[in-house]
């Protein structure tokens, strides 16, 4: 069973940086395209980046292209997600998310794709 466990959040004030890790076991994880999404209560989970199987191929929400960069070391079995010059708008709850990829070059949008997801890991910006 793959298992998702993310760290890294906190309170930071806005203009400074956090960098969110996401550890993954139980499965070969260059096997597996990843994501980062976030939530804010009483709305939809939203994508902010997705990463394909090896890292070479990445994709941003317009809200934090820029500003986030989504990256992984596949020797780790780890996804990460550096987040500079943060904005009271990006409080939300992060989530790291996988889905199993035959295609090495594929990224994935949807949250109806991603098969496996981590439990969340809280940023509160203040501004």
């Amino acid at each position: 069973q793959v298992q998702l466990v993310e760290s890294g959040g906190g309170l930071a004030q806005a203009g400074t940086s956090l960098r969110l890790s996401c550890a993954v076991s139980g499965g070969t994880f260059s096997n597996y395209a990843m994501a980062w999404f976030r939530q804010v209560p009483g709305t939809e989970r939203r994508l902010v980046a997705t990463v394909n199987r090896h890292g070479f191929s990445t994709d941003y929400a317009a809200s934090v292209r820029g500003r986030f960069t989504i990256s992984r070391d596949n020797a780790k079995n780890s996804l990460y997600l550096q987040m500079n010059s943060l904005k009271p708008e990006d409080t939300a709850l992060y989530y790291c998310a996988a889905v199993r990829s035959a295609t090495g070059g594929a990224v994935y949008y949807s949250e109806r794709s991603f098969e496996h997801w981590g439990q969340g890991t809280q940023v509160t910006v203040s501004s």
